[in-house]
């Protein structure tokens, strides 16, 4: 009669790997929580939503520093629905810094092969 082996509890390389798959989760969920708030305020601008209310001044009020940056880039359209082109750009200007935080954790983070 033989006898498997005895299965070991050595995990030899993973504790390396979740980290960076825990790093790069951080990130991407930062990433699109700041992306969903964009989102939301270009669909409230577009349909006109009454920025006196406090949960929509709100969220005009937490994401005027993601946008600032590309106000003024185009003119803004005057009329009832306002197109915030400036929200546009900065989600994705987000998107693509987000990818270029997650691709440098990987890289930094990757072993070396020789």
């Amino acid at each position: 009669m033989t006898t498997a082996p005895a299965a070991s509890n050595v995990n030899v390389g993973s504790g390396g790997s979740t980290s960076v798959w825990t790093a790069t989760n951080v990130v991407t969920l930062i990433f699109t929580v700041l992306e969903v708030l964009l989102l939301l305020r270009f669909f409230f601008k577009l349909t006109g939503a009454n920025s006196n209310q406090p949960l929509i001044a709100a969220l005009y009020n937490a994401t005027e520093p993601l946008v600032r940056p590309f106000q003024g880039i185009f003119p803004e359209p005057q009329g009832p629905p306002v197109l915030d082109i400036a929200a546009v750009l900065s989600i994705g200007f987000l998107f693509l810094i987000g990818l270029l935080v997650v691709a440098l954790v990987r890289a930094i983070t990757n072993p070396k092969r020789v």
